[in-house]
């Protein structure tokens, strides 16, 4: 099974500007990215920014890398210019390995394609984890997402989903009930380039302007997404100035 990995990476984050291209250990963000990347199996990773500056730091430590332009919604949007500028075919496996996650371990991105390719009747493939505590739960930062039997997404929300009514009906501090099945969202995608192209003829949906979560664009057209437990669990990414220096110290003890 071929496929390629793409690696959106935006200089304009609104709470870390140029994060790509904050130092950890020695090294741009996105170069941790990378190098975890080509650890998998992918046949080509290649760095996608809207930023001359990301370009010129990602050639300077040996990826391949595209210019897109910078008024794109979503990271997927980013992948698919990026999936034409490269020719990439319809059925051509494309992974999309988020630009702030430094600590990916390289197993699960290879999951994620095998994912897809075992479900071709799914339009994307992604994973999760199981949500380790209340807190958690209730965090808007940390994505939740609800499956079907066999697996496939029903609903993905930033609300804590599914809501364990009785457990939280008595009031007082919340505590997750023995058992409880809430998966957290891991945001690693994998795609086909026919999708790709479909869905960046479609508008931003509601609830994807709602939740602010692109994914919710695909499911409102009919997409099927299946979603298969991490084999290994991803330390979260880096969204704020702490995350920052969470990941630094897990890399100077060797993560």
């Amino acid at each position: 099974m071929s496929f390629v990995v793409v690696i959106p990476a935006r200089y304009a984050s609104t709470r870390l500007p140029g994060k790509p291209l904050l130092d950890i250990c020695g090294k741009p963000m996105v170069q941790w990215v990378y190098e975890r990347a080509c650890q998998s199996a992918a046949s080509r990773v290649v760095v996608a920014t809207d930023d001359q500056r990301i370009v010129d730091a990602a050639v300077g430590f040996g990826a391949e890398v595209c210019l897109t332009a910078a008024g794109h919604e979503s990271g997927t949007d980013r992948i698919e210019e990026t999936a034409r500028q490269l020719g990439l075919g319809e059925d051509q496996c494309v992974v999309n390995v988020q630009g702030d996650e430094p600590l990916i371990p390289p197993e699960i991105i290879d999951q994620v394609a095998l994912n897809l390719a075992r479900h071709p009747d799914a339009g994307i493939a992604t994973l999760s984890v199981p949500v380790a505590t209340a807190a958690a739960f209730a965090d808007p930062n940390v994505v939740k997402v609800v499956t079907d039997r066999e697996g496939f997404a029903l609903y993905f929300s930033r609300a804590p989903i599914p809501w364990p009514r009785d457990a939280m009906a008595a009031g007082g501090k919340p505590v997750l009930p023995e058992h409880f099945a809430a998966q957290r969202h891991v945001g690693i995608y994998a795609y086909r380039g026919a999708f790709l192209r479909s869905f960046v003829s479609w508008p931003v949906s509601s609830l994807e302007a709602t939740e602010k979560l692109e994914q919710l664009r695909a499911m409102a057209h009919g997409v099927r997404i299946h979603v298969e437990q991490a084999r290994a669990a991803p330390p979260a990414g880096v969204d704020t100035a702490a995350d920052l220096e969470v990941v630094r110290q897990a890399l100077e003890r060797g993560a």
